[in-house]
């Protein structure tokens, strides 16, 4: 049996173009189902990370583990568990490497931290649990280092095979860079969780290493903007008439000096319009004296990308996503082998690279993509690729060099790809071509012993500009407002000032951050540095990397901690809370971007031998104890802040509500709380912070929602109303959850008065009209009303369904063409996980339902054998007619409420049988039904509602004496069959 080397890629779509490359030197390989296998090799892959760390059973308490009493958590060692979703697929790529025939390893992994994470974990899970603790398999390893995924760069890698030892660094970084998360992560979440919910309740508060700190960036910049006063200033602009024409300037005081301070203060603003006036009135038709000095300037390209910057280029010129750009990027890399490895901070090519541009240039030139394909051909012919150190620099080159074009054409790209390849290659080319030329004019225009200013710029030599055309012309314009040219003035000659006019502006606070200005500021640790050099020499110390950014910004607006407003990041009052929550308690490590910064730097060190693994762990330990010690230990009642007053007063006694850290409470009419009422309402009931508009709003109508992002006991997502109701026994008002447990208006015969309403349309099954009522859309003549006191139709639909809110504007357009837009928030109750439908009403059944947009593969068809012959098309037509039947999800329309499904029903269990019947029924009417059964004999929990308590015949459906309303669904489950 001859020994076999296992190589592990990262994703399938690697280890296939590994076995391409491969091929013509070691042989066919033979395709299996999760591997591929020829006589020298067998290639498998993961499908990202596969193994997870957990702390051991023996140092994590899993019950109770959102209280003090069991943190901090810091194992001695870190334990490791398969990842649900991949478990098979672990399973698979473990039996390969376990095999006795396979006697070395290749980790093919991404060149980074990640791919040597995602490979060191796996092959530590293959060598099995001993003597307590996972163990290294003990097979020889080496590392395939890719810059580029071409076949000849994958063969060129093979050849350079790098050693285990050469790569322990970095294996050492990954690790510590994955148990630093999980150490601040894990117990800086159970610790501010623990203090945010020592009231009652679960308002989950989550924090991270790196995430953190970024919002705090975030957080800091508006407060910047809301504290903000804006003042008033003016502006002098005139036109002076010369032989030659007419040009304009703007006055300025050339006496005035920077000082540090105020930053509004500057040399061409004066602050009151009475001086502005009096200089214009000064100025205007008198002569003036030229003076004017003209000189040559260069401006040399930007550098070539790196991660961070492609994505502050991509948001600032296409508005994607830092997401969607490495997504691009990263397709463009591993599918189309069109750029090379771009999860890279650097910014410079390898000393040795010349040859390569070179032919990277011959195939641009020859490509046939008319827009990019002239400037690389006169890049060749006159000799503009050549040595220099501002772009092949090997001290600039760590793990991986900057992004650019492969020597591979690319073809079929999407539109967004296209963008970002020629936004690279545009980039790629400029660097090579020569500085483009100006002649830069500034002109003094002196009257009355006041000067003016006009600038002038105009492009003498196009040079790098050539290749971004009449783009880069208005990129040119935008920065030269005055105009590129000034009419000429000859030596001595007075020019008289025809108009001069104040211009009144206001100062304007700081701009919010975008995906582009928030990436610049991770990367420089929170210090805003437009500076290109001056960044670049402070990259090492960012939050986070190049290739985690995006998804640290992704993941705070998923907590709703920041919400896209355009290109705008908005923090919202959860992220306003949490910082004052950190400085409150004085946890200056979770808050301050810049050490964090300061540990992404010892984790470089890390990589380069300087900096030892433990020495690393031991800070971060530190810092763990600490952050949980100053939590746990606070004991003053409230948290010190910048809180509101809200412009509503108490409804109870009419006295002023403030803001404290945990309550909107009454403080009476004095405002000092000696006179308060005891009115209040939590800041986040049940895990979701109120907006300050929404408290107002709340406070003012005495109900708000459907809101989205509350949170049970258990953890699960909900959407509800909130209702501020008065309670007889204490005298004051409380807040309370408003489920839509409306009684049937036509049971009580409550008549229902819509007068003061809008229609929102007709209704489908018998032409009254529409109008909102409690949890529902209903038709008016499914309520008792004084015009019709009989209901006598049934026709409603839910205001929030499955968790999405269903708006006023869906419901109209519902009713009118039968149809919502796609919607794209609904939470399945078997899941949990987010799916997008239409509601649609179905005719046949008189009831809105679900219908599914069509699927449709992501990428064009393969161009297989199958698609070639008439005889193949017809048997994959005959395999791809059940996709026809989307539409049929009408069908699945349910009988009482839009999420309902009408097939022929379930068959109750005994127990269940003796509560509703034995007849077969659909699930969600089975739970109507409950809810009739439970209002009917008061089963609700007089303290809190949302509890439901088991009477005689309850007792053996719910198997317990009490149950939320939210487990209601599952236990009901379990008697239908």
């Amino acid at each position: 049996m001859s020994e076999k080397t296992l190589i592990i890629a990262e994703k399938p779509s690697v280890a296939q173009d590994i076995v391409r490359a491969l091929t013509p030197e070691s042989g066919k390989f033979d395709k299996h189902d999760e591997y591929f296998e020829n006589e020298k090799y067998v290639v498998t892959s993961a499908v990202g990370h596969l193994v997870e760390i957990q702390a051991p059973e023996e140092f994590d308490v899993k019950r109770g583990k959102w209280s003090f009493a069991h943190l901090p958590v810091i194992p001695p060692f870190f334990d490791l568990k398969p990842v649900d979703k991949t478990k098979g697929r672990l399973n698979a790529v473990v039996k390969l490497a376990k095999r006795k025939d396979v006697s070395a390893l290749v980790n093919a992994c991404d060149a980074g931290r990640e791919g040597e994470l995602i490979f060191r974990l796996i092959e530590q899970y293959a060598g099995g649990h001993k003597n307590g603790k996972f163990q290294p398999l003990d097979k020889p390893v080496t590392r395939l280092w890719l810059q580029s995924m071409t076949p000849q760069a994958i063969r060129d890698g093979f050849q350079n095979l790098r050693s285990d030892k050469q790569m322990q660094g970095l294996a050492d970084a990954a690790r510590s860079r994955s148990e630093a998360d999980w150490l601040v992560g894990i117990n800086g979440t159970r610790a501010m969780t623990a203090f945010n919910s020592r009231d009652g309740g679960f308002f989950l508060t989550t924090v991270g290493r790196v995430q953190t700190p970024t919002l705090a960036v975030v957080v800091e910049r508006e407060e910047q903007i809301r504290k903000f006063v804006s003042r008033d200033y003016w502006e002098i602009h005139a036109s002076f008439l010369a032989e030659a024409g007419e040009y304009t300037g703007k006055w300025f005081d050339p006496k005035w000096k920077k000082t540090e301070g105020d930053a509004e203060i500057k040399a061409d603003r004066v602050w009151t319009q009475k001086e502005a006036q009096a200089i214009a009135d000064a100025v205007r038709g008198k002569a003036a004296t030229v003076t004017e000095e003209s000189k040559p300037t260069t401006q040399a390209s930007p550098a070539l990308f790196d991660l961070t910057s492609l994505q502050r280029e991509a948001n600032g010129r296409f508005g994607f996503s830092a997401k969607t750009t490495l997504a691009l990027a990263q397709s463009l890399y591993e599918r189309h082998k069109a750029l090379t490895y771009p999860r890279t901070d650097s910014r410079a090519l390898p000393e040795d690279y010349l040859p390569v541009v070179k032919d990277t240039f011959k195939m641009l030139a020859d490509s046939g993509m008319k827009h990019l394909a002239p400037h690389a051909a006169l890049a060749i012919k006159d000799g503009y690729i050549k040595p220099s150190k501002r772009i092949f620099d090997n001290a600039k080159v760590s793990d991986h060099f900057a992004i650019i074009p492969t020597t591979q054409a690319p073809s079929g790209l999407s539109d967004a790809e296209q963008k970002l390849y020629d936004l690279v290659v545009r980039r790629f080319m400029a660097v090579f071509y020569p500085s483009a030329e100006y002649l830069v004019t500034t002109r003094i225009s002196q009257v009355v012993g006041h000067s003016f200013r006009s600038d002038g710029k105009v492009l003498v030599k196009a040079g790098w500009l050539a290749i971004f055309g009449k783009e880069a012309q208005d990129e040119d314009d935008k920065d030269n407002k005055d105009g590129k040219t000034l009419v000429p003035v000859k030596p001595g000659e007075m020019v008289r000032t025809e108009t001069a006019e104040p211009k009144g502006l206001k100062t304007r606070p700081p701009a919010r951050y975008s995906e582009a200005t928030l990436l610049g500021a991770m990367e420089g640790a929170g210090k805003m540095v437009e500076d290109d050099e001056l960044r670049e020499a402070m990259q090492e110390k960012g939050l986070g990397t190049p290739a985690t950014r995006a998804a640290i910004i992704e993941g705070l607006i998923n907590e709703k901690y920041m919400l896209r407003d355009g290109r705008e990041l908005i923090p919202t009052a959860k992220a306003f809370q949490l910082m004052t929550l950190l400085r409150g308690l004085e946890v200056d490590e979770l808050s301050r971007p810049e050490l964090t910064g300061e540990w992404e730097y010892k984790l470089s060190q890390m990589e380069r031998g300087k900096l030892s693994r433990d020495a690393f762990m031991r800070e971060i330990a530190e810092m763990t104890q600490h952050i949980v010690r100053k939590a746990k230990e606070y004991d003053r009642d409230t948290v010190p802040g910048d809180y509101a007053t809200l412009a509503t007063p108490c409804p109870n006694c009419g006295g002023i509500v403030k803001e404290n850290y945990r309550r909107f409470a009454c403080t009476g009419k004095s405002g000092s709380g000696t006179d308060a009422c005891g009115f209040s309402f939590t800041k986040s009931p049940a895990g979701r912070t109120f907006e300050t508009a929404e408290a107002e709003q709340f406070l003012a109508d005495k109900k708000i929602g459907p809101l989205e992002g509350f949170r049970s006991k258990a953890g699960w997502p909900f959407t509800a109303e909130l209702a501020l109701k008065f309670s007889d026994e204490d005298k004051n008002w409380k807040l309370e959850f408003d489920f839509g447990n409306d009684a049937a208006d036509e049971e009580t015969g409550e008549i229902v008065d819509f007068s003061a309403q809008q229609s929102l349309g007709v209704c489908p099954k018998c032409g009254g009209n529409v109008f909102e009522h409690g949890s529902n859309y209903v038709c008016e003549k499914s309520v008792p009303t004084q015009a019709q006191p009989t209901p006598t139709c049934d026709f409603k639909t839910g205001k929030i369904i499955l968790q999405q809110p269903i708006s006023h504007e869906q419901v109209s357009k519902l009713l009118e063409t039968g149809k919502t837009d796609l919607l794209d928030k609904f939470i399945s109750n078997k899941t949990r996980r987010a799916f997008k439908a239409f509601l649609a009403y179905d005719k046949e059944n008189g009831k809105v339902g679900f219908e599914f947009e069509p699927r449709t593969s992501k990428f064009p068809p393969r161009k297989t054998a199958a698609t070639k012959t008439p005889a193949a098309k017809k048997v994959a037509a005959k395999k791809a007619a059940p996709a026809k039947k989307a539409p049929a999800a009408k069908k699945a329309a349910a009988p009482k409420a839009p999420r309902k499904s009408s097939g022929p029903g379930l068959t109750p269990s005994a127990e269940l049988a003796a509560v509703i019947g034995s007849e077969p029924v659909a699930r969600t009417e089975v739970i109507k039904k409950l809810w009739d059964y439970i209002k009917a004999n008061g089963l609700q929990d007089a303290t809190n509602k949302r509890n439901i308590n088991a009477d005689a015949k309850l007792l053996p459906v719910f198997g317990k004496p009490q149950v939320t309303m939210f487990e209601l669904a599952g236990v009901v489950g379990k008697h239908l069959g």
